[in-house]
């Protein structure tokens, strides 16, 4: 089984269309056989990809820090316990074909760019994307493009990181 590591909002205090295309996204994800690696817990988005994978029968790996432990999802296919984010960062992308960055708060962004990090240092070779619902993320294409521009960001790295605006675009991506 191909698993995808999807990073995304653990705050409750978001637009509802965030959810719902998280929802539709997982959802055709699973049911094309994919896999689902995130942070395991009930919070946000990542309750929602909880509810949403269970619901399907669909894979579900949750990769949690022990102290988040009363955060845990209870119905998680695996869960692997970690003692740092860090770690739990690692952990998120070992053995995924991809990451999709989902509308997200901070921690999402880290993550975002430390994969994009890692891929411009060869280190994770997976696919990087992001879905770019109601242009979410053009804030941070603006930003990556000016560190194209000024010779921050190689024009080979900044190529490996697909936006799309749809979950049926994100997959069919993924598929390629």
């Amino acid at each position: 089984m191909k698993k995808i590591a999807v990073f995304c909002s653990a705050s409750f205090d978001i637009d509802p269309e965030y959810n719902e295309v998280a929802r539709s996204f997982v959802r055709a994800a699973s049911l094309r056989g994919f896999g689902i690696v995130t942070g395991g817990t009930v919070k946000g988005t990542m309750g929602v990809i909880s509810d949403e994978m269970h619901a399907n029968g669909g894979y579900h790996l949750g990769v949690i820090p022990r102290f988040m432990k009363q955060y845990v999802y209870p119905d998680l296919s695996e869960v692997i316990w970690t003692d740092t984010m860090a770690e739990r960062k690692t952990l998120l992308r070992d053995g995924t074909c991809a990451v999709v960055a989902l509308p997200g708060g901070v921690g999402t962004l880290d993550e975002l760019i430390e994969t994009l990090a890692l891929i411009h240092l060869k280190q994770y070779d997976g696919k990087i994307m992001v879905l770019d619902h109601k242009g979410f993320y053009q804030p941070l294409k603006a930003l990556l493009e000016h560190y194209v521009a000024e010779g921050m960001l190689s024009v080979e790295t900044m190529a490996r990181l697909h936006f799309a605006q749809t979950p049926d675009e994100l997959l069919n991506l993924l598929e390629d």
